[in-house]
């Protein structure tokens, strides 16, 4: 591809990482991080915009997928995983599929990155239709499972999104409203767990912990529709309501077990 460079796989800032001193490395990859937040400002016109296209379609009752295969797939799989428990939605609400199904969170899948049809077939099984959105995670830009599955579902008139660390890559030339991190070479050449990971742990937490927000999941600055699934969440939901409605703790922990939700104890008068 025409002006096409694989940053994430140029070759390390650094030489002999074998001889050097836990120090030296710690201190090294350290240095190299501090770039990845910078890097994520640079790039929040392009997030922006792809919320700004995602929250019309969840308000109307649409979903948002993500894609991956790799490292790109697990934080896709983390991040929608963390939304229900964290905002109360139904856990179809985010969905992350990765290539070669779950048993690829912990196990690599021999070739399921390879795949052009997969992705599609993969999405086709929750019935996806135009209403929903598709977000491609792939830190090169070129994994053929996420490629296709972009290009698919705009084949099939999904809004989609890319979240790729390097530049006018397949992925972002795919997508419909594409986020290009650069963080450059990774401290360990061509780890894009590394750097490209972070980057991309980033991008997913501000996109929908603002869809959230966005969406009314919070109140002030706290999780109220977060599920009281253990004793510190429970802890945390009496804290919130003792707090807000100046109350004893043991009234907000009576109207938190009557009411089973702190959204629904607030409300209480």
């Amino acid at each position: 591809m025409t002006n096409f460079i694989k940053i994430t796989e140029s070759d390390s800032n650094y030489t002999d990482l074998h001889q050097m001193s836990i120090d030296e490395c710690t201190t090294a990859i350290n240095q190299e991080d501090l770039g990845v937040a910078v890097a994520v400002q640079k790039v929040l016109p392009q997030i922006n915009q792809l919320i700004e296209a995602i929250l019309p379609k969840m308000k109307s009752g649409g979903r948002l997928f993500y894609i991956g295969a790799g490292t790109s797939g697990r934080l896709g799989v983390l991040d929608a995983s963390e939304c229900p428990p964290t905002f109360g939605v139904d856990k179809d609400k985010v969905i992350g599929l990765i290539a070669g199904g779950d048993v690829a969170l912990r196990d690599a899948v021999e070739n399921a990155e390879d795949s052009t049809t997969q992705a599609w077939k993969d999405l086709s099984e929750y019935k996806i239709t135009k209403k929903d959105v598709v977000i491609g995670i792939a830190a090169s830009g070129t994994t053929p499972y996420v490629v296709h599955g972009i290009k698919d579902s705009r084949k099939h008139n999904m809004i989609t999104g890319a979240i790729t660390c390097n530049p006018k890559s397949p992925l972002a030339v795919e997508a419909e409203f594409p986020v290009e991190v650069v963080v450059g070479p990774e401290f360990v050449t061509g780890s894009s767990r590394m750097k490209a990971g972070t980057a991309q742990k980033m991008i997913l937490n501000i996109i929908s912990t603002t869809l959230m927000i966005q969406l009314g999941k919070v109140k002030g600055n706290k999780m109220v529709d977060m599920q009281l699934n253990n004793e510190k969440l429970f802890k945390r939901g009496v804290e919130i309501i003792q707090k807000e409605k100046n109350i004893s703790k043991n009234e907000a922990e009576e109207l938190l077990k009557n009411h089973k939700s702190v959204r629904n104890a607030l409300a209480h008068e």
